[in-house]
């Protein structure tokens, strides 16, 4: 199985710019839930306090920019065909994607109206500053911390069962599916 060469995604394959969006998303994902998770666990007076959120933050920031690029990126750039499979399993699929977006987005939304509940910019690695709303709500803090939590909660495990898919389709079902998102074409 070659690479695919393309940086375009063409009827057959999808090209390097999806696959490399697919998996720095899947990979920031991946490692900002169990980042989360340890933040949660700090005090006020551990050393990591100071920094880890910080990564946290930043992480989540350059993941709203993959997010975001990732939608325009489809918006102009076809999707390979559909590989064959029953038309429930490419609505459960379908369904599957879309819903792995949007709890993607509304993660990094709570994210962000966590980190600027007190009217502070989010410093991304002081590369730059995402400034806050003008206005905050009352515990604000509080209640989007809750929402981020459940779901990220929810997309992690909807990420894994979308990991389980790829493998199913690939060593049950030998088709290209988990190929396709390598970057890998067969050969003709």
């Amino acid at each position: 199985m070659p690479f695919n060469r393309k940086i375009l995604n063409d009827n057959d394959s999808y090209g390097w710019v999806p696959v490399l969006l697919h998996w720095f998303i899947a990979l920031s994902v991946i490692g900002l839930y169990p980042l989360g998770l340890y933040i949660e666990s700090l005090s006020y007076y551990d050393p990591e306090y100071r920094t880890v959120p910080i990564w946290h933050k930043s992480i989540g920031i350059l993941l709203a920019g993959l997010l975001i690029t990732r939608i325009l990126w489809r918006l102009f750039n076809r999707s390979p065909k559909a590989l064959p499979q029953p038309k429930k399993m490419a609505i459960a699929a379908k369904a599957a994607h879309v819903l792995l977006e949007v709890l993607l987005l509304l993660t990094l939304c709570s994210g962000y109206l966590i980190s600027t509940a007190d009217g502070r910019a989010i410093e991304a690695f002081t590369w730059f500053s995402i400034p806050a709303l003008p206005f905050a709500m009352e515990q604000q803090e509080d209640i989007a911390g809750e929402i981020h939590f459940l779901i990220a909660t929810t997309l992690i495990v909807l990420a894994a069962l979308h990991a389980f898919a790829a493998i199913k389709h690939h060593y049950i079902d030998k088709d290209l599916t988990l190929k396709r998102m390598l970057a890998l074409r067969e050969e003709h």
